[in-house]
């Protein structure tokens, strides 16, 4: 245990309790040795999670007790936390989107320093299959990737940042599901060059974009069409992956989001299983086994990265041409036209 890299892990909502901290006691060499809240509920819920990590106010209160700084905070609190970190020589992973906009992305990325982003989806276990199923060439080539993740959440709770109307957060679905969406969409299409996007807040009460579609023309020709909404009680295939040989669908949503939050952790029979996806072709339909997710290879990445010189799990840069989408599709939505990037 002396050995283990010290992690502070700034904010214990929902992305630093469950998406986080159960991943951390997971992997061997990490061990979390400070939680920064000033919530009251949530300082008692860190403290009974986390009981050997002290539970703080403040990042002031930790800094000479880590060696890894893990942000988890309102996404506008991404990029000042991250500098104060690198600024101290520490390794930082910040939870996606890396900032709130490219620009300020390039310019913490432009600092140096030893930076990562959390950007889980690459894990889901139905990604890693169509993934998997794009690199085999069994597809042949690719000419659409449509990519769904729909809830139907009727309740508008604008008490909390996501769905706030107070823009220094960021909230609203773009940041959030599509940050996951674009960077899925440039692992499989790579580059793009033009960007056409539909963001709608639609339920009642509605003060942030809850319907978001893109539309997406890859360099190398493949187009990608993106959903996610709140306001969707039907839905359709999460995956489907289209290409001159053959096809690949997926359906229902990776299921470690909800295994993390009812505390099943990595390691747990059955962790990260999902139900086969669908492979079609000249041939007919056939049954593929799905991968299993694995969410906590991205923080035995971190331990590779720190200690044996291995790349990032994530490389920033990646992150940052996400974020160019982003900020290309918010402008296209603005404008009702396509944008060229």
């Amino acid at each position: 245990m002396s050995d283990d890299l010290r992690v502070g892990l700034a904010g214990f909502g929902l992305g630093g309790r469950v998406f986080h901290a159960p991943l951390i006691a997971a992997t061997d060499g990490l061990r979390i040795t400070a939680i920064v809240t000033a919530d009251p509920s949530r300082r008692e819920q860190a403290r009974a999670a986390c009981r050997d990590a002290a539970v703080v106010a403040s990042v002031d209160d930790l800094w000479d007790d880590i060696d890894v700084l893990v942000v988890a905070t309102t996404n506008d609190a991404h990029v000042p936390l991250a500098t104060q970190a690198l600024d101290r020589g520490l390794a930082v992973v910040v939870d996606k989107p890396l900032a709130l906009n490219a620009a300020a992305a390039e310019a913490l990325v432009a600092r140096g320093g030893k930076l990562t982003v959390y950007q889980n989806r690459r894990w889901d276990g139905d990604f890693l299959t169509v993934q998997a199923a794009a690199a085999s060439g069994e597809l042949g080539a690719l000419i659409r990737f449509e990519s769904r993740f729909d809830r139907f959440v009727r309740v508008v709770r604008t008490e909390r940042w996501r769905e706030s109307a107070e823009a220094r957060f960021g909230g609203g679905l773009l940041l959030d599901i599509g940050a996951h969406l674009v960077d899925q969409a440039l692992m499989v299409g790579g580059p793009v060059r033009r960007v056409y996007a539909e963001l709608d807040a639609r339920r009642p009460g509605a003060v942030v974009e809850d319907d978001v579609y893109l539309s997406l023309e890859h360099a190398g020709g493949l187009r990608s069409q993106l959903w996610t909404s709140t306001a969707a009680p039907l839905h359709g295939p999460r995956f489907r992956l289209t290409g001159l040989s053959a096809g690949i669908e997926t359906h229902g949503l990776d299921p470690q989001w909800a295994q993390l939050a009812d505390g099943v952790v990595p390691g747990t029979p059955g962790y990260g299983a999902a139900p086969p996806a669908r492979m079609a072709d000249a041939g007919g339909n056939r049954e593929l086994a799905m991968q299993t997710g694995a969410y906590q290879d991205f923080y035995a990445g971190v331990v590779a990265w720190l200690r044996e010189g291995a790349p990032p799990p994530v490389d920033p840069a990646d992150s940052l041409a996400g974020l160019r989408v982003l900020d290309a599709a918010r402008a296209a939505a603005e404008a009702r036209a396509v944008v060229a990037l």
